[in-house]
């Protein structure tokens, strides 16, 4: 059964930092893309950061760029997002999603295995 399972939401002040992780479970996670989608409500669930399961291709949103770092660890079988100078249109709810072979530019409905999401609330 595959499980992936997110942690490391809070709440925390404009421009302070988080660190998200995701642990993974009963895939071959080196076969899986990754990334980290958000959503608020009433909104679309919109991708914050990719990396392709080779690992040596990374998107962000335009959004995130310069303040968002997501990274795989394939021996722990997970991935982070560390975000820098939050701000308050970051607070959402945070996925970690994957995508077996998939490609970094792929949307949501591309992502086959999600986790139950952890909040992220940044306030000013």
């Amino acid at each position: 059964q595959v499980q992936l399972v997110e942690s490391g939401g809070g709440l925390v002040q404009a421009g302070g930092s988080l660190r998200l992780s995701c642990r993974t479970s009963g895939l071959t996670f080196t076969s899986y893309t990754m990334a980290w989608f958000r959503q608020t409500p009433g909104k679309e669930r919109e991708v914050a950061a990719a990396i392709r399961w080779s690992g040596h291709v990374i998107r962000y949103a335009d959004s995130v760029k310069g303040r968002f770092t997501i990274s795989r660890d394939d021996v722990l079988n997970t991935i982070t997002l560390q975000m820098n100078s939050l701000r308050p249109e970051d607070s959402a709810t945070y996925y970690c999603a994957a995508n077996e072979y998939g490609n970094t530019a792929s949307e949501a409905e591309d992502y086959i295995h999600w986790g139950q999401g952890t909040q992220v609330t940044v306030f000013s």
